[in-house]
């Protein structure tokens, strides 16, 4: 129980400091003090040191808890489940080379690319990957901590950067709002083009994929 507590106190902290530092009253504040390159750089730095303890707490106590589900021998739920993770890689990789301007420090507005697909690639390329992997494990409490985790702080996380960047990000980023989607694939008529776009880095995304399926045993035996 104290892991599961450990594990929820984690992400709550993790959200707090995410909103709370970046908020439209104290960041501001912030960056006069200490100027914009010492507030990304000390906010990364918070926000490592809050996550890595929670993803070492989980790898060290999978499966721990109340028994919930194992939605993986539902016929077509496993293939499903993979393409999906396959899609959050290629999401979050993209994400990574092609940074959305609705990011922290941004200033771009670009809408090419990945971010015909949502705006938001890095962070529910990550969601995804929590998501995809619950129809993957069995499920016990700590699994739906952790896992659930990334899509509820994606969408919560993604939502506060939509509503900071409105405020302060100008007629660009509004620009950029209005035609682009929050959730993947939520305007399909731009997504075939942002595939072509940048389909080195979503075919890259793709191949991390498999990379880590094959990999996975490996990298969790230890």
């Amino acid at each position: 129980m104290d892991v599961l507590w450990g594990l929820a106190l984690l992400w709550l902290a993790f959200g707090a400091s995410h909103v709370g530092l970046s908020s439209l009253r104290l960041r501001p504040r912030l960056v006069d003090a200490l100027g914009e390159r010492v507030f990304l750089l000390g906010y990364s730095l918070i926000a490592l040191a809050i996550f890595v303890p929670l993803a070492s707490l989980y790898a060290t106590h999978r499966h721990e808890g109340a028994f919930l589900w194992f939605a993986a021998g539902i016929p077509g739920l496993r293939e499903l489940a993979f393409a999906g993770m396959g899609v959050s890689f290629a999401l979050a990789v993209a994400g990574l080379l092609h940074p959305s301007p609705a990011l922290m420090g941004s200033t771009t507005s670009d809408a090419a690319g990945v971010l015909r697909i949502t705006r938001h690639p890095l962070f529910m390329g990550f969601g995804g990957m929590g998501l995809f992997h619950l129809l993957l494990v069995p499920v016990y409490l700590s699994d739906l901590l952790f896992l659930g985790g990334l899509p509820l702080f994606a969408c919560l996380g993604c939502a506060h950067q939509d509503r900071r960047k409105l405020h302060d990000g100008g007629e660009d980023f509004r620009r950029f709002h209005s035609a682009t989607s929050f959730l993947p694939f939520g305007r399909p008529a731009g997504c075939l083009r942002g595939i072509r776009e940048d389909a080195l880095p979503l075919g890259l995304g793709v191949l991390v994929a498999i990379g880590v399926r094959y990999l996975h045993p490996l990298l969790l035996s230890g």
